[in-house]
């Protein structure tokens, strides 16, 4: 039987320059596989437990190297010497070596280092490929970030992506296509209004723009100079990231530093939602307003992906809670936020049994690392969320997608919205 024979982490770069882990798996045949753990700027309270060793002498308090001894040794020496192709074996010992529910102990970081580097390793050792499974697989939708605002730029604009989708996309180059287009078509008109073109974070242009209306009316223009059809050929998606707009007493500043009641604020999105082609909206209130999400989903939900991600942060138990309340339709699915594959599997497959949308997704520290895009397909996941077509961190994902498009053939096409 092939056996790891070693495991071995490293403190490692992520997109933002920040310290993170790296993990590597050696069977022993000799086959190696790594994995990097991306980062978030906007991350939920929920969300599994980060390892930084918060020493200000060391990369700002950024650094990782307690993940990465952890790795070295306590993760290591029960690792060991176990089948790599058991993956829920696996990720049930690193779930029990750090024994809390938010991964407090060893770090989500280092957890999931190594949880996704064993399943990179089965794949090379069994030869897996797409045309070798029995499975039917599909390629997932880009949400692609055009213009960034919040927490992802230093604009006036209080949401924090606004993204365009491909939804007549035929096959997955199309589907670059289109989004390069309007993006190209973009630049120009930002240009032409004296706007800065440059990118932030996850690939986006971060231009002084003054509102939110003015910022749809500038990708509705680009949609149409593109020769494209707005809400039928293009649609727009929203990530609020609401978390960082709410107040003290609940209400929330969505479109300036005034801060509206819930029901003025789902008023403004069901206005925006008339006017303009948008088809998803994630994050469109804080993480514990469930009865607003409820209030949301049950008003605009038939024709609108409601999209929680700091609302359910990949956990089983808060989307259990989302889909008895009826609090969305859709979750993005980050591994980071949980800490192991077979924990992110299990959501996924719970949301949809659901019929809830999952959505896979980068984070804005992110790598070189494709591995999303390869769950995207694996996990038959309708869209995925990696940013905009700059920054070679977020276009390997999409390059990683078309080698799998071709690799399918004429067996590849598109998931069903």
């Amino acid at each position: 039987m092939t056996k790891i024979k070693k495991v071995h982490a490293r403190q490692v770069f992520d997109s933002r320059g920040n310290p993170t882990v790296e993990a590597e798996i050696t069977l022993n045949n000799n086959i190696k596989a790594s994995s990097i753990v991306p980062s978030g700027a906007s991350t939920g309270a929920f969300e599994a437990h980060e390892l930084r060793d918060n020493d200000k002498n060391y990369f700002l308090g950024k650094s990782v190297l307690k993940a990465v001894k952890n790795v070295n040794s306590v993760i290591s020496e029960k690792i060991i010497g176990q089948d790599p192709n058991n993956q829920k074996n696996i990720d049930e010992i690193l779930l029990n070596l750090d024994g809390t529910n938010n991964k407090k102990n060893l770090g989500a970081n280092s957890l999931l280092a190594v949880s996704i580097a064993v399943r990179k390793a089965s794949i090379i050792l069994n030869n897996e490929t797409y045309l070798n499974s029995n499975k039917t697989f599909s390629l997932p939708y880009p949400l692609m970030n055009i213009i960034n605002g919040g927490a992802h730029a230093d604009n006036d604009l209080n949401i924090q992506e606004f993204m365009i989708r491909p939804d007549s996309a035929k096959n997955f180059m199309d589907a670059i296509e289109k989004c390069f287009l309007v993006i190209q078509n973009l630049k120009k008109i930002l240009k032409s209004k004296k706007f800065l073109t440059n990118v932030g974070d996850e690939g986006g242009f971060a231009p002084s723009l003054n509102s939110n209306e003015e910022t749809l009316n500038f990708i509705v223009d680009a949609i149409e100079k593109s020769k494209l059809k707005p809400g039928l050929d293009i649609s727009i998606c929203l990530d609020v990231a609401a978390n960082e707009l709410i107040d003290d007493k609940g209400n929330y500043s969505i479109q300036s530093s005034n801060h509206e009641t819930v029901d003025n604020v789902i008023k403004y999105y069901q206005n925006i939602v008339s006017k303009y082609p948008i088809k998803s909206i994630e994050d469109p209130f804080a993480e514990e307003d469930w009865n607003a999400w409820s209030k949301l989903t049950s008003a605009i939900g038939k024709n609108v992906q409601v999209v929680g991600d700091d609302l359910f942060v990949t956990n089983e138990k808060r989307l259990t809670k989302g889909i008895e309340g009826k609090s969305a339709n859709s979750i993005l699915v980050k591994v980071n936020q949980i800490g192991t594959l077979t924990e992110t599997l299990n959501v996924i497959e719970l949301a949809q049994k659901n019929n809830f949308s999952s959505v896979i997704s980068h984070r804005s520290g992110d790598s070189e690392d494709t591995f999303i895009a390869d769950l995207a397909v694996m996990t038959n996941s309708s869209q995925i969320k990696t940013g905009s077509l700059a920054r070679s961190e977020r276009v390997a994902k999409y390059n990683r997608l078309l080698r799998i498009e071709e690799e399918l053939g004429n067996k590849a096409k598109m998931n069903i919205l």
